[in-house]
């Protein structure tokens, strides 16, 4: 591993501070003597979270609820952006905090177990239920040698799902296609029949946008026509190999291009940010996406009526391919850890925030606040007081407090909308579509190798594939240049590290 490099920098972070927080360097990685369990614990938290700013004053009312729970004193530093080099600026300082999140999996997290920036969990676990289970069920595989460095928060359901324009299905006398031929018709329909009612075909069936690294809008193709991981595939002696190698990767980019030579997919496509791609579902110029629901239904929906009050949002799982085959979306290795650093006088009582942030207990104060000052109950209804939750930053219409989101969990994780949501029956049905066409990976780790060239490999076979699809290369020619040059550019390295943490996660 890298050593992690010291640096002079300023550390650019916007600053909560509630209650006083002491500051001292050069502590050992190995866990300080506890103090008195009564004793209030200074504790830092720097996060890339929902936190704003401005949110929180010094009398906010969740974070003295916190303190009095916990026994601490708390202060907040939050980078703006998910601006995650700040936080490495920060740790680099030498001016650590208690508590840190960071982007995992990461260079940063592996210098900092190396440098021992953040301290091992496990003697603190027994009485720590929720980081317990969660760290040795699902998260088993993140210990290093052994040792829990932190929480490794991955988003296990996806929101992701084939969203049309139901208004121009209705007017065609169309139903969401189930098949690949199916969804070909579909898009050839909206191209050549009208469906924004302009006189003109100036429509297109499916719109996209541009990507970092390969673009992965259009691997509902590929996974029905069998690719069966999101992330390596075996090669004819069993061995981990690149997806695009795969038959199934070939068969999905043939299918692709009869798409695009028809004009069936929005030539601008890579010109689209997720702004521009909204914008022309509701303008009408095209007629299906794949597009993030949940939480964003009702704002998708209520967009397009603004702009043509007829227009019905609907939603469906993607096509399957000649042999039933579907999927949508791959499941996620990457995501948030958030640690304890040696810089904590008390790192016990530190795991013990974390472990409050995870649980029911956390969860409920986070989500709706104080019973009777942020809400009441009436029945099983919660009735939210916005008046007050607006004092102590939640976000409006009965959404969370900012602590809440961005460290150890999302909303979607936890399935969470406000019963102030409109439309949420519908909103959890497109979860549970899009949690239902996750397609699994080859391998759950992510290694160091991916992680230092993944960049660079990405963005090569991103390169080849849409000069693939939009027909600047020919298929055959072009998929074998992208296995030798991705090959010769590093990918060997990656796909030793690949088959080595195959082999060592088959054993388990």
């Amino acid at each position: 591993m890298n050593k992690l490099k010291r640096a002079t920098l300023p550390v650019l972070i916007a600053t909560l501070t509630v209650g006083a927080v002491g500051c001292s360097n050069g502590k050992s990685a190995t866990p300080a003597p506890q103090s008195d369990p009564n004793e209030v614990v200074n504790i830092l938290f720097l996060t890339p979270g929902a936190v704003k700013a401005d949110a929180m004053k010094p009398d906010n009312r969740i974070i003295a609820e916190i303190e009095k729970r916990l026994k601490i004193k708390l202060k907040v530093q939050t980078v703006l952006e998910n601006n995650f080099e700040k936080i490495n600026v920060a740790m680099a300082s030498g001016d650590l905090p208690d508590v840190v999140t960071i982007n995992y999996p990461s260079t940063s997290v592996n210098q900092w177990i190396d440098q021992g920036l953040i301290v091992p969990l496990n003697d603190y676990l027994p009485s720590l239920p929720t980081l317990k289970n969660r760290l040795e069920g699902r998260y088993s595989w993140t210990a290093v040698d052994g040792k829990f460095y932190g929480y490794p928060f991955i988003e296990e359901q996806s929101n992701v799902t084939m969203t049309y324009r139901a208004d121009w299905l209705e007017a065609l006398g169309l139903k969401p296609p189930q098949t690949l031929d199916e969804f070909y018709e579909v898009l050839k329909a909206f191209k050549t029949q009208d469906p924004n009612r302009t006189g003109k075909n100036d429509a297109y069936g499916f719109t996209a946008q541009k990507t970092a690294g390969y673009n992965t809008s259009f691997n509902f193709v590929h996974f029905a026509y069998g690719l069966p991981h999101g992330d390596w595939v075996l090669d004819e002696k069993g061995k981990p190999a690149p997806i695009f190698e795969h038959p199934a990767f070939k068969q999905g980019l043939t299918y692709l291009r009869k798409l695009w030579d028809e004009k069936l997919i929005d030539p601008e496509f890579l010109l689209n940010d997720t702004q521009k791609r909204e914008e022309k579902y509701y303008q009408g110029k095209a007629g299906v996406m794949g597009a993030p629901l949940f939480r964003n239904l009702n704002r998708l929906e209520t967009n397009l009526q603004k702009v043509n009050p007829q227009g019905k949002l609907g939603f469906a799982a993607p096509p399957a391919g000649p042999n039933g085959k579907r999927g949508m979306n791959i499941a996620p290795k990457s995501g948030l850890f958030t640690a304890v650093t040696k810089h904590a006088a008390n790192p016990k009582r530190a795991a013990e925030f974390i472990e409050f942030m995870l649980s029911s207990e956390g969860r409920s104060l986070l989500e709706l606040g104080i019973e009777g000052i942020h809400y009441t109950k009436d029945g099983d209804k919660i009735v939210y007081n916005e008046e007050e939750r607006a004092k102590d930053a939640f976000d409006p219409n009965g959404w969370s407090h900012p602590l809440a989101w961005g460290s150890v969990v999302y909303p979607l994780t936890e399935n969470y909308l406000p019963q102030a949501e409109p439309q949420i029956v519908r909103a959890r049905e497109s979860v549970k579509i899009a949690t239902e066409n996750i397609v699994p990976n080859l391998t759950n780790n992510t290694t160091n190798e991916e992680v230092e060239l993944g960049g660079v490999l990405n963005e090569l076979f991103n390169q080849y594939y849409i000069d693939i699809l939009i027909g600047k290369r020919e298929i055959d020619a072009g998929l074998a240049e992208l296995s030798k040059k991705w090959r010769e550019q590093g990918g060997e390295k990656v796909l030793a590290a690949v088959a080595k943490e195959y082999e060592a996660q088959k054993k388990k």
